[in-house]
Parts: structure tokens; sequence; C-alpha cells
């Protein structure tokens, strides 16, 4: 068929049942992407005859004789649209997997629909930005400042350097890429909980059209290892297997089937025949810790880093400090109750995905859609027997992680069939296996017991933790966060935790945003505010007389660490008080006016360690150029933390100079020097610091040499290296605050103000950085209202599709006041600190205290979700109807 796209007509013929999405992508028109394909988040939307269509559901054949735009389409020429301009003065993206979808649906909005956004874009999602930055483009409301104006670099407003090719389309994800000879990898996945694989008759698969190979467990190596990433690789257990004979989580990887095309992929999953001996099954860690339960890892020692796998253990942490059950007698309140946080799905636009394959020099070469390329290279290197000079791990663009892609999920297998076929191998997981095989945050259930004397003053704080870490301990050690800052925070001289991470025959959790953190600040934020009540004291007074002060030690409990963390700065008085002013301003929505309602407010806090324990490494190099900009190499992966337009910015500031002519490469082990990675809040404070200090060093020599146009006459690229540990570290603090209305009758929470306050130390970029509150708020908002990652009884999910898995969309979300200490840190990059992963952490708590004050009834499980606020407020109102 012929089918005009942008204005060129081409001859394509496509294949039966092909979505119009996989088309256009094949014609190289990268910028059409996949999120969902089932209609449900907007990423491939195009137009046909000038009408926005989700090209996922839209079949190919149907283009004929119409014209289709994409991205690529919308803009003359190197003359913008008018609206890809408002993007890039607004910033209305962070990783901006999701900006030519919005983008192409706003463009074919008439005036009407535009004063409807809310519903205008329900089909539309982005995970990143909390929608804030997008409804500022749609109304040009600028913030980008222009990066070639001189003067002070850090605490602007630039723009973020990949943002013109974020609005045209042009900027390349994981996947963007054309690859001759490409061969597509699909994995069969275990339909039982825990099972012992009998025989794999794989003689069917192998028989279908275009079927190059079939891979099984006894094809793979046979050494564990762990998908989680650290940069000390005892922190995760050592308990998985590439493939294993043994499946412990429906959803688990049986075998790879690799084809010339996904549908003979597919085709050749089905026709596997695997004779399962199907085993007992344990999904409550509670049961799993208990004598005679099923063993998930039985087999494996100690020295394999698990806690104790003869009771499920994966993990765990015992510590107290002081006389807790005599200060518990000394208590004139006490608070005990358990709060339980549900299981939590990151819902990255861009699922997982690698490209494998072997270059000329018969190196391994992965593409990949990481936060941790450099890790990932080491296990990759482990696992095969590869010297490090035989592999080079890569990324593109990263379409969002949070967490989720500090795992290697997908590199493993595509690398395994590389090496095999000698061909490059391709693997994209669907919305479906995002859901069902890949991680979540950990459901953690919390006994706290609370004691204060009656003048306000905390006498004791004992936690029992216990999380779920699913079917395999890869972030075990979030168990170790959630006991850690969550009380460290207060000062209190008697304080116990007993922490547990179990496994269960369930999908694994991973790391999250927060890192455990956000479990342990709900139930112990809950539980301060349920003392202040009963004391009779307002709840933010009694947080400030027992909130940490600068020169008072952390009483905690973690793993053991070189780092120690410190104040390097406290803005933590500042952010209470920015928090409980702007609610007592009574800023943003009236209650309904309707009988039924009831109003309240509440608050809460948390510190955040500004680097995960036990080491995290980066080195930056930078060098002089002939021409007079500078060329940086980092080897942090951008995927919407912002971490590219900070450095670029602590770099400019140190050298003297504007940030257009700092060029930065990063995220490729062949080009740029060691990173961690980006996970743990430390683009900033780790990498950030050693970009720092090689300018520093590179702006030392060039005024050794006579100045820059010495350097330059003399034909010298000066160059100089900077490298951090991250220790010592410093913490941030963050409050949320929110009034509410709740409707009894319908159990209805109605969010009238969200308020923050934020110490991120020295801000390097205000809008940037405000945009990564506002985006961890509206995702922790997801979390604490409606996003709910469902598992049976039987071990499966239940909720694997955005249609049934509730994302916070463009209506869901209200606009957030965001308010920011001003302090500087002595420990972090030009007095920065951290603010990525920390907003997210108060963010429950704040709510439930404020639903709490407006019905009086304290929630203890989440989500707060309409059916479980309307059984509780309908209960409540019988009970004073008929006291019992």
């Amino acid at each position: 068929m012929r089918i005009e796209v942008n204005g060129q007509v081409f001859t394509a013929q496509p294949r039966p049942g092909q979505c119009l999405r996989t088309l256009l992508r094949e014609l190289g028109l990268f910028g059409v992407k996949k999120g969902c394909d089932a209609g449900d988040c907007g990423a491939c939307t195009v137009h046909i005859d000038g009408r926005p269509v989700h090209s996922c559901l839209f079949p190919a054949f149907r283009a004929a004789g119409h014209q289709v735009t994409t991205i690529e389409g919308l803009s003359s020429g190197a003359q913008l649209h008018p609206l890809q301009r408002d993007f890039l003065a607004a910033q209305g993206f962070q990783c901006g997997f999701c900006t030519a979808g919005m983008i192409m649906t706003v463009a074919a909005l008439d005036p009407g629909q535009q004063q409807d956004l809310p519903r205008s874009l329900k089909g539309n999602l982005c995970r990143c930005s909390g929608y804030r930055a997008i409804d500022d483009a749609i109304h040009g409301i600028a913030h980008a400042e222009d990066a070639t104006d001189p003067g002070e670099s850090c605490g602007r407003n630039l723009p973020a350097p990949a943002g013109p090719d974020i609005v045209t389309g042009a900027a390349r994800y994981t996947l963007d890429v054309a690859m001759e000879g490409l061969l597509h990898l699909k994995l069969l996945r275990s339909p039982h909980a825990h099972a012992r694989i009998v025989a794999i008759d794989t003689s069917a698969a192998r028989a279908v059209p275009g079927v190059r190979a079939v891979f099984t467990h006894e094809d793979a190596p046979k050494r564990l290892y762990s998908s989680g990433r650290h940069e000390n690789p005892d922190d995760d257990p050592s308990d998985t297997l590439l493939f294993d004979d043994v499946v412990r989580f429906t959803g688990q990887r049986v075998a790879a089937v690799v084809a010339d095309s996904v549908a003979a992929a597919e085709e050749g999953c089905r026709r596997l025949v695997v004779d399962y001996d199907v085993m007992p099954s344990v999904f409550d860690p509670e049961e799993a810790m208990a004598p005679g339960s099923p063993l998930l890892h039985g087999d494996k020692s100690a020295g394999r880093h698990i806690a104790r796998p003869e009771r499920n253990i994966a993990a765990e942490v015992h510590g107290d400090v002081g006389d807790v059950e005599a200060a518990f007698e000394q208590a004139d309140a006490i608070h005990e109750h358990t709060y339980v946080s549900h299981r939590v799905q990151h819902a990255h636009l861009e699922t997982h995905a690698s490209i494998a394959w072997v270059d000329e020099a018969g190196r391994l070469v992965v593409r990949t859609s990481s936060q941790v390329p450099f890790l990932t290279k080491r296990a990759l290197c482990s696992l095969f027997d590869l010297p490090e000079e035989k592999v080079r791990v890569m990324c593109g663009r990263v379409g969002g992680g949070f967490g989720a892609k500090q795992e290697m999920l997908t590199e493993d297998v595509v690398a395994l069939a590389a090496l095999r076929t000698g061909r490059p191998v391709q693997l994209e997981f669907t919305r479906q296996e995002e859901f069902e095989a890949t991680v979540t945050r950990h459901p953690v259930t919390v006994d706290v017991k609370a004691g204060a004397r009656s003048d306000g003053t905390l006498t004791a704080l004992r936690l029992r933790v216990v999380a779920n870490t699913g079917a395999y301990g890869n972030h075990a050690c979030i168990v170790f966060h959630a006991c850690n800052e969550s009380i460290g925070v207060y000062r209190c001289a008697n304080k116990k935790v007993d922490g547990y991470a179990v496994y269960t025959n369930t999908v694994p959790a991973g790391a999250f945003r927060g890192y455990g953190l956000s479990q342990g600040v709900f139930a112990v934020e809950s539980a301060i505010d349920e003392l202040a009540h009963e004391i009779g004291m307002d709840p933010v007074a009694f947080r400030e007389r027992n909130i940490i002060r600068p020169g008072d030690d952390m009483v905690s409990f973690h793993t053991p660490s070189a780092d120690e963390a410190r104040i390097g700065s406290y803005g933590l008085d500042q952010c209470l008080t920015l928090v409980d002013e702007a609610l007592n301003r009574g800023n943003g929505a009236q209650p309904p006016a309707e009988e039924g309602w009831s109003v309240g407010k509440g608050v809460a806090l948390s510190m955040i360690d500004t680097i995960p324990p036990r080491g995290h490494r980066a080195e930056a190099r930078i060098r002089l150029l002939t021409d007079g900009g500078y060329q940086l190499a980092v080897g942090m992966a951008e995927f919407g933390n912002g971490t590219t337009t900070v450095h670029q910015q602590l770099a400019a500031a140190v050298l003297g100079t504007t940030v257009d002519r700092i060029r930065i490469e990063q995220a490729d082990t062949d080009h740029v020097g060691h990173d961690t990675g980006a996970f743990g809040s430390t683009g900033t404070t780790v990498t950030g610091l050693a970009v720092t200090r090689a300018a520093e060093a590179l702006r030392d020599r060039i005024a050794a040499v006579g100045g820059q146009r010495a350097a330059q006459a003399a034909g010298k690229e000066l160059q100089a290296v900077g490298t951090s540990d991250g220790a010592p570290c410093s913490v941030a603090f963050n409050v949320h605050g929110f009034r509410v209305a709740v409707c009894a009758g319908t159990g209805e929470i109605r969010i009238l103000q969200s308020v923050h306050g934020a110490d991120a130390g020295r801000v390097i970029n205000p809008m940037q950085c405000r945009g990564q509150i506002e985006g961890g708020v509206a995702q922790a908002l997801g979390a604490a209202l409606y996003e709910s990652f469902v598992v049976d009884g039987a071990g499966h999910v239940t909720t694997a599709t955005f249609r049934n898995y509730h994302i916070p969309s463009f209506g869901d979300v209200p606009r957030t006041e965001v308010y920011f200490a001003e302090t500087s840190d002595v420990l972090g990059p030009l007095g920065a600190k951290s603010m990525s992963e920390s907003p997210f952490n108060p963010v429950a708590p704040a709510l439930a205290n404020a639903v709490r004050d407006a019905t009086g009834i304290r929630f203890g499980t989440l989500p707060l979700a309409r059916d479980r606020v309307h059984a509780a407020t309908a209960a409540d109102l019988g009970t004073r109807a008929n006291p019992r």
C-alpha cells in the first residue's frame, strides 16, 4: 500500500494484524513510542488527517489514503511548532518518553477541549512530571532561561540540553535504532508459583518458521547472582540463575525463543512443552518465617548472603539503645498499632528493553534501558566469564526508572542469545510483563509502639518491620533503610528495631523511590500524630519539640558502613514552618458546600541519607577543547532525573563559563569513567561532586598555563579527572502537608491544598528541582489513594494493565505549593543536596493524618481507597448513632 507520512509517500506492505505504531517505527519514525500497546498511555499518539489517534490500536492497513503526521512532521523544517516551543519554554517533560504523544494530542485540541484538560488528556499518561509543567506548557507559561546568557550558572532555571530533541522526537531511547539482521527474543514464563521443571520439549518450538534458537536452564550459566545491582555485590543475596530448574513465582522466566520476528518468537514460546512438578507455595511473610513452611532457597547456604534460608529470611536487622521497656513505663501516652504499606508498581512508560550484539572485535555490546550500566557490565563479565575489555554496556536516553531499572532483567538473557547466535538480539518487555515479571515496591508491615510524656517529650520508639521481598532477595536490604532514618529523625534515647525481609512465592520486590523508607515513615509519622492527639498537643509543635537538631547524634540502625551520615546542612525546622504557615493561610480550593463533608489538615516529615549505604563511586572527566568549549564525561544515565543539566551547571559554575559550552558524554562504559549508577539520590551528591572536583582541577591547570587563550594558542587540550565515593554523606529533609475534605457518604477524599517543604541545600536548578518534587508527590499520591498491585491467592498478578492499575492522570493531581529551605550543605557540591527520591516519603502519612483530622479515624492500611474510607466512616457513623 501507499502511505503518506509527514508529507512523504512510502510504499509498505503491513503484516496481518500489524498496528500503525510498529509500521511507523519500521519506517524510522522513532518518535512514536510504545508504552502499553493497549491505548491506555498515549505515548504512540499520531495524527490521521489531523485527528489524534493511538497508533497502537489503529490497524496499519487503514492508514492507506490518509495523511499521517508524527511528532517528526509537526515542525516545519527548522521552525518548531508553537506547542513544541512552549514545551521547551516550560520544560514540560522529565524523562520525555511521553512527550511526543502528549504534544500530538494537545496540538489537535480545539479551544473548547483546551478548557477541559483533565478530560482531554485522560488518554495521555506521564509518570515523571506531576503534570504541572505540562499544564504550564499548554498555557504558554515559560520557566526556562537562556543557556547562553552569562552569569552565575547555579541557582537558575537553565534548560535540559536534550530538550529540543525530546520535543521533536529526535531523542533516541533504547530501541530507537535500526540494526541489520536483528533477531527478537521472547520469554516463556511460569504459570505456577512454585514448581520444579522436570523436562522441556523444545522440538515444536524449533520447528516454527523463523525460530533461530531456544534456550533453557540446560543452556544457561550455573552461576548464582542477584538481579539487583549495588556497588558492593554482597549487599544482595546471590539467589538467582539466568534460567533455573525451579520456578519460585508465577511469571518467572522458564525459556527463551529467538526468532526473526516477535510473532515467530511468541509462537515458539506457545509451542514449548514443559513438564512441571508443582510444589507447595507460601505467600504471606509471617507464614513463610514459621517452622515447617515451604522453603524457597533452602538449598542455598548463608555464604550466598542469605540471612537465614531455613526460615525464608533474606535479610534482617536488629538493634536497640537505651531501655525501651522502662521508657514506656515512664510515658503518659502510648500509641501501638500495625501499619501496612502495599505493593506499588513503578510504571515507567518505557518498558525494560535491551539489544545485544557481538561487534567486529568480538566484544559483547549491550544497549539497554538501565540506571546502572557499569554494574551491569560487571555482572555480565562475571556471569559469562568475560574480561572487562570484552564487554561494553551503553544507554540511550532512558524512559523513566524509579529504581526498577537498577535491576538486570533483560541484559543477561539477550547477552546469552547474542553470544550463542552471533546475531544482534532484542528483548522488549510488554506492559503485562512489567507487572507480572519485573519488580514492585516492597509490601511492608510495621508494628510500631511509641511513647511520650505529657509535656511532649518522646520517651521510646519500637518498630517490628516485616518486608515481603518476594521470590528473590534482589533488594532485601531495603529493610535496613526502613528501620533507619524513619526513627533517626527524632531525638529519643530509647529505640528498638527488629526488621525482616522475607521470601514468598510472589513477584520479586525491588528498589522503588525511597527504598523502603516511605513504608517506615508512614508508620512512624502516623504514630507521632496519634501521640500528639493523645496528649492534646498540636502535631507540628510536637514534631518541632522532638526532631533532630544540628549537633545531635542520629540514633538509628543500618547496615555496617564506613559512610558516616552527617547533618551537612539543616533546614527541617524551616520546612515545618513553611508548610504550617502555608496550610494556615489556607490557599487552594474551598471544601464542598454540601452536607456530609468534613475538613482536616495533616503534616508529616522525613529524613533521608543522600547516598545509599556501603559505597557509591563516581569518576568524572573533563577536558578543554580547542574551540574553547569543554567535554564532560560522566557515567550516570539520564532518565528524567535531571542530572545532565545539574552536571552542566556545576561544571560551568566552577569554570566561569556558560552551560551551552559544556558538552556531555554519558552512560557508555567504553567512553566514560566508572559510575555506580543513577540510584540512591546520588546524581547530584556523588557524581555531581566528582564533576565539581574535575572542573576545579581543570580550572587550576588552565590557570597554570596562563589561561584558556594561552592553552588554545599552544594547541593544548588540557584535561582533569575528579572522583567521589560519597563519604561522608549528608541528610536531606522533607515535609508535606495537606488540607482535605472527606465525604462520609461516598468515601471520597478531595485534596483542597497540597504543600511541600524541601531542604535540598543550595538548589542548583529550581525549576528542575521543583519538577522532581511535583513528580514525587504525584507518584506518592497515586500510591496513597488508589494504586494497588494485586496478587491473588495463587500468586497471579490481577492488575497487569494500566487500565486496571490506576496511575495518576492529568485530572488526578492537584497543584502542589513547593517551598525550599534556605541552606547550603558543607558536604555537597557547591552546597547542594539530593532531591529525587525524598519527596515521595512524607506524602502518604501526611494524607492519612489529614484524613484522621477530618474524620477522627486512623487509617493504618494503604491505599486510602474510596471503599476502605467509606466502610470506616460508615461504621463510625453507625457506632455514634448506636453506641455499644
